[in-house]
């Protein structure tokens, strides 16, 4: 049978043949020619993500002595505290359940100043307002590897501070 002789809904569900792959290859020429990938796309974009983090100051994860994270009690605490450490600020992040496979994170800025905090898991950014006092909440988060961005509210105070990505 001819394609020709094929309807159209039909094809639809069809697997693609090797008559697909030349029209989508034409296709792919075509937008090759009228619209193409800068030479330099890969270059412009290492250079501005490097321009980014030159702007921004590194935080350090501090790592805590085993024996404050042992538990005296029987049953272990399900509440986990990072603290990370800048030239400028030190962010203090508790990490504790909210609803199954849902967490919740209360943080902390000292010294403590309003600021914005970013929080960046995957593709995901939500942001929140950290108070006078530096306290901020994100609320209903899941479970994967997050890192933190802290800017100031008067940003010629001190430039941004970024975390480390740590698994919550």
């Amino acid at each position: 049978m001819n394609t020709s002789e094929i309807p159209a809904e039909d094809m639809a569900g069809a697997p693609l043949d090797a008559s697909d792959a030349i029209v989508l290859s034409m296709i792919a020429d075509l937008y090759g020619y009228i619209d193409p990938v800068p030479s330099d796309l890969v270059d412009r974009l290492q250079f501005s993500i490097t321009l980014d983090a030159l702007n921004a100051e590194l935080a350090e994860l501090q790592q805590l002595p085993e024996a404050v994270l042992a538990s005296r009690a029987e049953q272990a605490s399900v509440v986990k505290t990072l603290t990370f450490t800048s030239d400028s600020l030190t962010t203090m992040v508790s990490i504790s359940p909210d609803g199954p496979d849902r967490v919740r994170i209360d943080g902390w800025i000292a010294p403590g100043a309003e600021a914005t905090v970013e929080l960046h898991q995957g593709g995901l950014t939500r942001e929140v307002s950290a108070d006078a006092d530096g306290r901020f909440v994100f609320e209903d988060l899941a479970h994967g590897l997050t890192r933190f961005v802290v800017r100031p509210a008067q940003p010629e105070a001190h430039p941004p501070v970024m975390t480390p990505a740590v698994e919550i």
